[in-house]
């Protein structure tokens, strides 16, 4: 079963590199990091070999080089991120995680329009699961 859920920071910036441009040999994907780290092209290249091993990326030899490929969307990975903080940090308790972070940051009008609008939303689906 693939480890979705154990993508490392520097992990993340390969795999964001794929997803804006793929598919991707290593040495592009070097070059498109080049601007943003400054790490050597063999790290970059283990970065990539660990993602393969975890399943989240995946490869096509062409010739004598390979593409390399997401396996698994941002939406997916970011869902699987939330669920794991989620649980590691307030026991899968969703509301006391919401209200630390509303608490604890200066929110917009528009961006407590947008909660409200989204807790909204829920309500009501929450309510056609009952009926």
């Amino acid at each position: 079963m693939p480890d979705h859920s154990k993508v490392s920071d520097a992990e993340w910036l390969v795999l964001e590199t794929l997803w804006e441009n793929q598919p991707a040999g290593a040495n592009d994907i070097v070059s498109a990091l080049a601007s943003r780290t400054d790490w050597k092209p063999n790290t970059i290249k283990t970065l990539i070999n660990r993602l393969v091993k975890k399943e989240v990326v995946g490869f096509e030899k062409q010739g004598r080089s390979y593409l390399y490929f997401p396996l698994v969307s941002r939406t997916k990975i970011i869902k699987k991120e939330r669920q794991s903080f989620l649980k590691r940090f307030f026991k899968g308790a969703f509301t006391p995680m919401v209200a630390g972070m509303v608490e604890n940051q200066e929110l917009s009008l528009e961006e407590i329009r947008e909660l409200r609008r989204i807790l909204d939303r829920a309500e009501a689906g929450a309510k056609e699961k009952r009926e």
